[in-house]
């Protein structure tokens, strides 16, 4: 089992930047970034391979975020610029469910995740 704890959400008005961070209790698992808005199915945002060399974005989000981490403290880190009305959710960070893999896009792909931290971006 990995147990994952996010932080770093809030209100921002747009234009605005937020920072989430994500640990976790186990090593050498790439990790992702997902999103669900009111009403919408769970999307997935960004993703990095175990060791950081590799990353994966959605279109919706390339350019504006960024996901890194630092794997001396476990920690996952969402870098958010540019934040938009439609950002607006909660956000999860997840896990894979085996270890030294790449970064993944498809929900299936993941087997852990976060409790979610809320994105409000106001106008």
């Amino acid at each position: 089992q990995v147990q994952l704890v996010e932080s770093g959400g809030g209100l921002v008005q747009a234009g605005g930047s937020l920072r989430l961070s994500c640990t976790a209790s186990k090593r050498n698992y790439a990790m992702g970034w997902f999103r669900q808005a009111p009403g919408k199915e769970r999307e997935f945002a960004a993703a990095l391979s175990w060791s950081g060399d590799s990353t994966n974005y959605a279109d919706s989000v390339k350019d504006r975020f960024t996901i890194s981490r630092d794997n001396a403290k476990n920690t996952v880190y969402l870098q958010m610029n540019s934040l938009k009305l439609e950002d607006t959710a909660v956000y999860y960070c997840a896990a894979t469910a085996n270890i030294f893999g790449g970064p993944k896009s498809s929900l299936g792909e993941y087997a852990y995740w976060g409790q979610g931290t809320q994105v409000t971006v106001s106008s």
